[in-house]
């Protein structure tokens, strides 16, 4: 009796272990990562997974002399090395550059799923603290390098945007928009924060970004979503997320929720809700024919290796984008519940896709960029890399194409700008970029977060 007892649980064990693996097997991509790219991507069928795939670059960092390879008639070197997790870049008028050194506040919650998220987290090599500090760099010989480097701001929570609007340097904490007195030419600031609006903290996306309309009078934030697809409910994305009726939706309107981009107006201290249903929003900027606000945007986990794409869109007042029923226009993630077929007809698609998990964060648009004919009137993106794509995606910074309608090209696809942070085997990587922007004198500046540098992309 006792043999039989010991035989069926081995089979159960057996069958347990075969199950799990099963499960865990990563789901490889049948297509390309160019193939989920342009403003008419190639969309397959979604297969939902039960466990992630999880396909994680180890970061090794720069060997000595290494460094990005950046396209034909460019070159790279490192504007500053030596940093703390950078992931913002900001200019200042006088050529300055401040850049964030951040990282996620301390997570909440334990369980199997935060042990998983530190797991991810320190394979990433995002799991050291975060600096919370803002620091000015200075090239006071205009030789590309800087060398000059003091802190601007300290004691922060986990910074990421940063705007500078008259004499207010506003700062975006992950719970807070805060601004400083300032003047260009300080290099540091001793004063109190002036809190302007309160923001939601905690959840999956922690990283705010902020951008100055170009009257000065309003400010752009972006909040990405407290969870993949609501899973952990929908109250606590906002309460536009569980408004049934007009009258409801108004009232969330002036309230800060997840997913979104909100505006704000400083002088009275109130915000309204700009777009939403947008997962996790992060670079914004505007387009220099139109004066359109865009964004770049990290779609959905969980539905595959080659789906959904991330994306780059405009960003329209009042427009809904799908998140979380809806995903590229309008194509619907049977996961989340409850449903909402009311809202599909209203979700608006996305201007252009990038790839699927590509993870977008930094975006920059080329008008005072001085890099050669190739890159005059588009937009340059930092595809900070995936975590759960086989094989992996990302890790590098693109250039999309732009018309002269203010959109990209009608066959646009993403012109690799600088590229050699994942290496050749796809099993380690030695950065990912982050935040990008222009330097005065037309270079590029990438912040490698995990290559604790900051790169600069001139014409040869």
């Amino acid at each position: 009796m006792l043999k039989r007892i010991l035989i069926v649980l081995a089979l159960l064990v057996a069958l347990a272990i075969g199950g799990w693996f099963w499960i865990s097997q990563p789901d490889k991509a049948r297509l390309s990562e160019q193939a989920v790219t342009g403003r008419t991507p190639q969309l397959t069928e979604t297969r939902t997974e039960s466990f992630p795939t999880v396909g994680i670059a180890k970061p090794v960092g720069w060997a000595d002399g290494a460094k990005p390879i950046p396209a034909a008639g460019l070159q790279v070197a490192a504007f500053a090395d030596g940093l703390e997790h950078p992931r913002w870049l900001y200019r200042l008028p006088n050529g300055d550059v401040l850049v964030a050194e951040t990282n996620s506040p301390p997570r909440e919650g334990g369980g199997i799923t935060g042990w998983v998220m530190g797991l991810l987290m320190g394979q990433a090599g995002a799991d050291v603290p975060s600096p919370n500090r803002i620091t000015l760099l200075r090239d006071s010989n205009g030789d590309g390098v800087a060398d000059q480097r003091s802190a601007l701001l300290t004691g922060l929570n986990s910074p990421t945007g940063m705007a500078l609007v008259g004499n207010w340097l506003y700062i975006a904490n992950t719970d807070a928009l805060v601004r400083f007195p300032f003047t260009p030419g300080q290099t540091k600031i001793t004063a109190k924060p002036e809190k302007i609006v309160d923001l939601p903290g905690g959840g999956n996306h922690w990283a705010r970004n902020v951008i100055a309309a170009p009257d000065g009078k309003t400010l752009f934030v972006s909040v990405g979503s407290a969870s993949n697809i609501a899973e952990n409910g929908l109250e606590i994305e906002g309460p536009a997320y569980t408004a049934q009726t007009a009258a409801e939706m108004a009232r969330a309107s002036t309230k800060p929720g997840r997913a979104m981009i909100v505006q704000v107006f400083p002088d009275t201290k109130k915000l309204r809700v700009y777009a939403w249903g947008l997962r996790n929003p992060n670079g914004m900027a505007f387009e220099p024919r139109t004066g359109a606000l865009w964004t770049v945007v990290n779609e959905r986990d969980m539905l595959g290796s080659d789906m959904p794409p991330d994306y780059l869109t405009q960003v329209d007042f009042g427009a809904f984008y799908g998140w979380p029923w809806n995903y590229w226009g309008g194509y619907v993630d049977k996961r989340v519940t409850p449903e909402r077929p009311d809202l599909r007809e209203y979700s608006k698609r996305p201007d252009f896709a990038l790839g699927a998990h590509v993870a977008p964060l930094g975006l920059a648009f080329a008008s005072d960029a001085k890099l050669g004919d190739a890159f005059t009137t588009g937009a340059f993106v930092g595809l900070h890399g995936s975590w759960n794509r086989e094989p992996k995606s990302g890790y590098k910074v693109v250039y999309i194409p732009f018309g002269d309608n203010g959109f990209p090209a009608k066959d646009a696809k993403p012109v690799d700008v600088l590229t050699g942070f994942l290496a050749s085997d796809g099993k380690t990587t030695r950065g990912r970029p982050v935040g990008v922007i222009t330097d005065a004198t037309g270079a590029l500046l990438v912040a490698d977060d995990v290559g604790n540098k900051i790169w600069r992309v001139s014409a040869k």
